[in-house]
């Protein structure tokens, strides 16, 4: 059975970091891994994604030079580092991985970012 479970959210003061992990079970091979947040009232969207080899990356961006995407390829785990957060980047944050034939998402971990 594919599990795909999020971690490392919570609630953090503006200029803070914080650092969301995803792991996936019960899949062979994964292909590209990635990190979605939606915002309360509005639509899910793309943050971050890697390559299966963990090399090729893109970001959206609202957060390129502050949030930084890896992967640990032999353990099917992405990781996000959010750093100078700021407060429009409360959501809560989507895990997506694609294994084929199809993509799988997280539960999602909330982040927070108030003073």
């Amino acid at each position: 059975q594919v599990q795909v479970v999020e971690s490392g959210g919570g609630l953090v003061q503006p200029g803070g970091s914080l650092r969301l992990s995803c792991k996936a079970s019960g899949i062979n091979t994964v292909n590209k891994m990635s990190w979605y947040r939606q915002a309360p009232g509005k639509q899910r969207e793309l943050v971050a994604e890697v390559g299966s080899g963990g090399d090729m990356k893109d970001y959206a961006n609202s957060v390129k030079g502050r949030f930084t995407i890896s992967r640990d390829v032999g353990k099917n785990t992405v990781y996000l580092e959010m750093t100078n957060l700021k407060p429009e980047n409360t959501a809560v944050y989507y895990c997506n991985l694609f294994a084929r034939p199809q993509p799988y998402w997280g539960q999602g971990t909330e982040v927070t970012v108030t003073s």
